[in-house]
């Protein structure tokens, strides 16, 4: 996986991997505001593939961060091991570099926001604010570090 600095490099999408539901996000060019953008649920893998290869073609997308979920200790589960799998096939697919970041806690922050902003995520599944907030950190940090 490929490493590049976070800011002002183009549009970043974030994908909370899930075998069930897959949760987007996308930041703008200069990666200094962050929306949450869909939720791709139920499908194959293949045709997940397909409708994340749209997505990054209609916005321009020039990398992807993928969630990878770790155990509190930061230890690595079977779900870490399928994230890490699917991320290396986003790569290959998409041709873009694809970046794994610790997604922990994401999911649970997702649903206080929603629960505390009722009205701002009506419409909004916690899979696609859970990869906002997993790309709004990832930033974040990248600028902390001066990337």
């Amino acid at each position: 996986m490929e490493r590049a600095p976070a800011s002002g490099t183009g549009v970043l999408l974030a994908v909370d991997y899930g075998r069930r539901r897959i949760g987007l996000a996308i930041s703008d060019a200069m990666g200094l505001t962050v929306r949450p953008l869909a939720t791709i649920e139920g499908k194959s893998t293949a045709e997940e593939l397909a409708r994340l290869g749209q997505i990054a073609r209609e916005r321009g997308v020039a990398r992807i961060v993928v969630g990878l979920p770790l155990r509190l200790d930061g230890a690595e589960s079977a779900m870490a091991a399928e994230a890490r799998r699917f991320a290396r096939r986003l790569e290959r697919t998409l041709h873009l570099p694809v970046e794994l970041v610790d997604e922990r806690l994401t999911s649970w922050a997702a649903r206080e926001w929603k629960t505390a902003h009722p009205e701002l995520g009506r419409g909004k599944g916690e899979d696609e604010i859970a990869a906002a907030i997993l790309l709004e950190d990832f930033l974040a940090r990248s600028r902390e570090n001066g990337g």
